[in-house]
């Protein structure tokens, strides 16, 4: 059997790309190493929400009337009531984890537990394919797919600053496991949290509200200017739409990373919300002359770290430059926690199709408008990118409310005609001039 297509990697994108590909012809096949369905785990703390709507769920956006839509989610689950009642646009990361994982569940074409290792460009005779070799992680055997496209979701992967990316300690560790050492953070005597996203102002805020109980130190850190809001006014949110995506793909490239490095806190920036929460909690703890064990620091760089250890344990010297200042100076801390973002890295199982990939002059997919690699051979087997071309279409790659937009261009391409409508006109305001 050869599949049409196989995804490797199943996070919400390929996952919505399997929801939408249920109702049609196509035969699809979505493997993932995970043994489960799991959404940024280390960070579904409780009262976090999503940064969408939920109609930015897998489907919605290309077709309501598609069984895996949120609402058929909560009416399976008997909460349609309980969301009505909620009135809250933003719904829970907990409860779009645990929609994702309702819906791979029911989808047969989502493999868990399957490591893509390899992946080859084979030719039998004008019959081409891509050979996808998997591992299954619990029995270590190997089984061989073959499909006629790819699609690629891998997904993102942890960002570090350069002095940590050598380093090991239990205490120091990525915003991206923070549930899983939360226990760490409890027995630290002082912790430092390091960045000014969303994911940095969360963890920050669930430290703060446990700081009495356990007595540590907190401080946050950022080289940021600021701890400054996300932009969500509803105009500028008109940059998250297929409209703002086509402008900026036929930007020149050198273009495109001049306005993508001025486009941060469209989407890398703080809910109100979040801030709200901080700054109310630091006023209430600073009644009657009170001074709460916290300091905010923005504009510093972390240059140097290094270890010491004490009586009491190890503890870590970070060595920091003031941007404006340009000042230098240390400051010490029992627990280090890198809200520092993420970043989208090449997966090795595509090691053996390099030569076959069209790369850019930084090392980067040269990708198509319609989310197509651009390939060095003309070969009727396309590989599709998910989440991988913020640098060809802009911020709203990553965004969850354009997956639907995406993938129902994906499978307009594989039927070879429209199945989901695509829109050109869906915001009022106009993008250049041309």
């Amino acid at each position: 059997m050869i599949y049409d297509i196989i995804g490797v990697g199943i996070g919400p994108f390929n996952l919505g790309l399997a929801a939408l590909s249920y109702p049609t012809e196509i035969k699809a096949l979505f493997l993932e190493q995970k043994p489960e369905f799991q959404w940024h785990p280390g960070l579904l703390i409780e009262n976090s929400t999503i940064q969408v709507p939920f109609l930015a769920d897998l489907v919605t956006m290309a077709d309501p009337t598609n069984p895996y839509s949120f609402l058929n989610y909560l009416q399976a689950q008997s909460r349609l009531y309980h969301f009505y009642f909620y009135e809250h646009f933003h719904i829970p990361r907990r409860e779009y984890n645990h929609y994702c994982q309702w819906v791979a569940q029911q989808l047969d074409s989502c493999q868990f537990g399957q490591r893509v290792e390899t992946i080859t460009w084979e030719d039998e005779g004008g019959n081409s394919y891509y050979l996808v070799q998997a591992r299954d992680m619990a029995t270590g055997a190997i089984s061989t797919y073959k499909s006629r496209h790819l699609a690629l979701g891998v997904g993102s992967i942890p960002q570090v600053p350069p002095c940590f990316r050598n380093f090991h300690s239990d205490r120091v560790f990525h915003a991206a496991e923070f549930l899983a050492k939360r226990d760490v953070c409890r027995t630290a005597k002082s912790i430092t949290v390091i960045g000014a996203g969303q994911s940095a102002g969360e963890v920050f805020y669930e430290l703060l509200q446990e700081q009495e109980t356990w007595g540590y130190r907190l401080e946050w850190h950022t080289r940021s200017g600021g701890f400054f809001p996300m932009e969500y006014s509803k105009l500028g949110l008109e940059h998250f739409s297929p409209d703002y995506t086509e402008y900026f793909y036929h930007l020149p490239p050198p273009k495109r990373d001049a306005v993508l490095a001025q486009q941060g806190l469209l989407y890398k920036g703080i809910s109100f919300s979040t801030i709200a929460n901080i700054y109310d909690l630091l006023y209430e703890r600073s009644v009657g002359g009170h001074k709460p064990d916290v300091r905010l620091l923005s504009l510093v760089e972390v240059k140097e770290v290094e270890p010491v250890k004490t009586s009491e344990g190890e503890r870590f010297i970070l060595g920091y430059r003031h941007l404006q200042q340009d000042n230098r100076f240390n400051h010490e801390s029992d627990c280090i926690i890198l809200a520092t973002g993420y970043h989208h890295g090449i997966p090795k199982c595509v090691d053996n199709l390099k030569d076959l990939i069209h790369w850019d002059d930084k090392g980067r997919y040269v990708v198509k408008l319609d989310y197509r690699l651009a390939l060095t051979t003309d070969i009727p087997n396309q590989i599709f990118v998910q989440n991988g071309e913020l640098h060809s279409h802009g911020i709203g790659a990553p965004d969850l409310g354009l997956g639907a937009h995406r993938n129902s261009v994906i499978i307009n391409q594989l039927l070879g005609r429209t199945v989901y409508r695509v829109d050109h006109r869906n915001v009022f305001q106009q993008f250049g001039v041309v």
